[in-house]
C-alpha cells in the first residue's frame, strides 16, 4: 500500500469542510483536490495548496484521486452522483433516504461493478453507526425491540430538502425526540411507537421575496418520508435570526434494544451520540469508510457495499496486528 490516500471531496458546503477538517487529522491521507458546481474562484479552501477545480474536471474519469468522498444532498444530488461517479472512481456517500437505500445501493453496485471500481454507501452516523448497532443488538438480543432516537439537533438532510423548496431562501430543521417516548424505553416497557410518538420537528424558514408562506408551510408538513409522519412546526423568520439563532450545528441520538434473554432477564443496550457538529462527526465517519473503500479496491473487492459489510478493521490507519494488542 502506498503511503497516502489520495481524497477528492465533491461538494464544498459544510459536510465537505468537515472532510476536509478530518482529512488533515488523518496520518495516511491527503487532500488532492476539492471538486464543486460552483465557480473554483469563488471557494478557498483551507490550505493554499489544496486544487480547488470545478466538477467537470472528474468527467473524464482520469483525476488524481484514490478516493471520492460526496458531500451533496440525498434528495436531489447522490442518485444521480453516486453512480455516475462510480463508474469511474471510487466513491464514499452519505446517502440517508432509508426507505430508498436499497434500491440506491443497486444503481451504484450496478455501476460500480462494471467499472471495477469500489464504493460504500449511507455511510454517516445514521444510517452508518447507528446502523450497526441496530444490527448488533438484534443479533446479540433477538427477543425484544430496538428505539432510535433523534436529536435534539440540526438534520443536515431534513434542512437541505427544506432549502430546496421554491419559495425558500433559507432553512433549518430540528430534530427532537420527545422524552416521554424515552423514559418509556429506558424503563423496559417495549411501548409501540409511531414516528410521530417519537419525535416532533421544528423547522426555521427564510422565504424568498414574493414566497406564499402558507404554500411553502404546505409543502414541507406533507412531504411524504421527511415531514409527514411527524408532528412538524414551521417558523418563518428573517436572514438575520437565521445567521444569529441558527449557526450551530449540534445533533445527536440514541439507539436502544430492550429485550430478553433466555432466562427472562431484563437487558438493555444503549448507544448515544452528543455531537457538537452534525457535519463534522458525519464527515469523520465518511473519511474512515473512505479508507475503507480504497483498500477493497486494491484487493480486487469491487462494487457498492454498506457499513454492515465493512470489517472494522478497514476503517483504521493502524496495522490490524496493533489493532489486536491495543483495542481487542
Amino acid at each position: 500500500m502506498k503511503d497516502e490516500i489520495r481524497i477528492g471531496i465533491v461538494g464544498y458546503g459544510r459536510l465537505g469542510r468537515g472532510v476536509e477538517l478530518s482529512v488533515a487529522q488523518q496520518p495516511d491521507m491527503t487532500l488532492a483536490g476539492i471538486y464543486s458546481r460552483r465557480s473554483p474562484g469563488k471557494l478557498t479552501a483551507l490550505s493554499a495548496e489544496t486544487p480547488v477545480e470545478s466538477v467537470a474536471a472528474l468527467e473524464k474519469g482520469d483525476a488524481p484521486v484514490d478516493v471520492l468522498i460526496l458531500c451533496g444532498g440525498s434528495r436531489d444530488d447522490l442518485p444521480h452522483q453516486s453512480p455516475r461517479y462510480a463508474r469511474q472512481y471510487n466513491i464514499v456517500d452519505s446517502y440517508d433516504h432509508h426507505a430508498r437505500i436499497p434500491e440506491h445501493l443497486a444503481a451504484v453496485d450496478e455501476a460500480a461493478q462494471v467499472a471495477q471500481r469500489s464504493a460504500i454507501i449511507s455511510s454517516g452516523w445514521d444510517p452508518g453507526l447507528f446502523s450497526l448497532q441496530r444490527l448488533i443488538g438484534e443479533a446479540f438480543l433477538p427477543e425484544g425491540k430496538t428505539y432510535t432516537f433523534w436529536g435534539e439537533g440540526v438534520s443536515q438532510g431534513h434542512s437541505d430538502v427544506i432549502r430546496r423548496l421554491p419559495g425558500v431562501a433559507g432553512a433549518v430543521q430540528y430534530t427532537i425526540p420527545l422524552e416521554s417516548a424515552i423514559e418509556a424505553v429506558e424503563g423496559g416497557e417495549q411501548p409501540e411507537l409511531t414516528a410521530g410518538e417519537s419525535h416532533r420537528r421544528e423547522c426555521y424558514v427564510v422565504l424568498a421575496p414574493g414566497a406564499d408562506a402558507e404554500a411553502v408551510r404546505e409543502a414541507i408538513v406533507s412531504m411524504p418520508d421527511y415531514f409527514e409522519p411527524y408532528q412538524t412546526q414551521v417558523h418563518f423568520i428573517t436572514q438575520a435570526q437565521l445567521e444569529a439563532e441558527h449557526a450551530e450545528i449540534p445533533h445527536g441520538g440514541y439507539v436502544i434494544r430492550s429485550a430478553e434473554t433466555g432466562g427472562g432477564a431484563s437487558q438493555l443496550i444503549q448507544t448515544r451520540l452528543a455531537l457538537g457538529s452534525n457535519p463534522e462527526f458525519t464527515a469523520s465517519v465518511l473519511v474512515a469508510y473512505a479508507r475503507a473503500a480504497y483498500r477493497l479496491c486494491e484487493r480486487g473487492d469491487f462494487g457498492a457495499k454498506t457499513v454492515f459489510d465493512i470489517a472494522p478493521v478497514l476503517l483504521s490507519a493502524k496495522d490490524p496486528a496493533e489493532l489486536y494488542r491495543e483495542l481487542l
